[in-house]
């Protein structure tokens, strides 16, 4: 398992899907997830510290799992099979749940639990950006500091 990062997310055109953007902690490979607009607002919400007035649902899962002192300790992307990811919540010593990654992701960033990724996930979906494409990853960091999490309303 490598453990990634959360780049950020965004919506791709011409489709309007909204993607999550991972990225190897300790190398150079980029992880895109295809997600859903209400996952993709989840996100982009506790990465911009929006706080709702009412719980969203990770946020739900999150004070449930604290009330139950069941923490999350990780959260694990383990396959890709028809180009669906798989991911796993590693809950307390032994728990481990089946959750689609981006569901994973969001809780993850609300309660501070690393994002990991099977190496043969990262192999086989995962990219390296050349450097004269760098300038596109500065590009996509700064459309996330002016994107809102309303953005992805559908």
């Amino acid at each position: 398992m490598r453990e990634l990062s959360v780049v950020g997310v965004r919506v791709e055109l011409p489709s309007n899907q909204p993607i999550v953007l991972l990225r190897e902690v300790d190398g150079d490979r980029y992880l895109p997830i295809w997600i859903g607009a209400v996952e993709a607002t989840a996100i982009a919400y506790e990465q911009q510290g929006v706080k709702p007035a009412r719980p969203l649902t990770h946020d739900l899962l999150r004070d449930i799992l604290t009330a139950l002192d069941a923490p999350l300790k990780a959260v694990e992307i383990t396959e890709l099979k028809d180009n669906v990811f798989y991911a796993d919540l590693l809950i307390g010593d032994e728990l481990r749940v089946s959750a689609r990654p981006s569901d994973s992701i969001a809780l993850a960033l609300r309660v501070g639990a690393p994002i990991r990724c099977a190496d043969q996930v990262l192999t086989e979906a995962g990219i390296v950006i050349p450097d004269e494409q760098e300038d596109e990853v500065e590009k996509f960091r700064e459309f996330l500091d002016q994107v809102r999490p309303e953005d992805f309303a559908g």
